[in-house]
């Protein structure tokens, strides 16, 4: 694949995982604004997107057509893995942001901000560790 193609797939699918992932926060946000609320946002925003991204990048940007409840077990855990510290990175922009401005527009500003630079670093990985040729 071109590297223009990757590059333009790859944020295609960072943007559609992360749509998945504020709107599901925004709506759970709807039904309240105390800490459980917001955490229980994130978690449930950070999963959403996760899952949709995988599936994506499975795909249409490794090409991974290998299938079986033990292969897709393994490589979605190494997946989740690989992700735990890019949305170690994510969680802390986004929250940062929060605990500054508490305003859900900069909160979200901050996810962005927290995904971009974590999307990044988790495509190095991914292609390092989890749809390696040799896993």
């Amino acid at each position: 694949m071109r590297l223009q193609t990757l590059i333009v797939r790859y944020t295609a699918f960072a943007v559609i995982a992360s749509f998945v992932n504020l709107f599901s926060q925004r709506v759970i946000l709807l039904m309240g604004q105390s800490l459980p609320y917001f955490v229980t946002a994130v978690v449930v925003g950070t999963l959403g997107g996760l899952v949709v991204k995988y599936y994506l990048d499975k795909r249409w940007i490794f090409f991974d057509h290998k299938k079986g409840l033990r292969h897709d077990s393994r490589q979605f855990s190494l997946y989740a893995v690989m992700g735990v510290f890019t949305t170690a990175i994510f969680w802390g922009f986004e929250t940062v942001f929060w605990l500054i401005w508490q305003s859900h527009f900069l909160r979200e500003i901050g996810a962005i901000i927290g995904l971009t630079i974590g999307y990044v670093l988790k495509y190095h990985l991914d292609k390092r560790y989890v749809f390696s040729p040799h896993g």
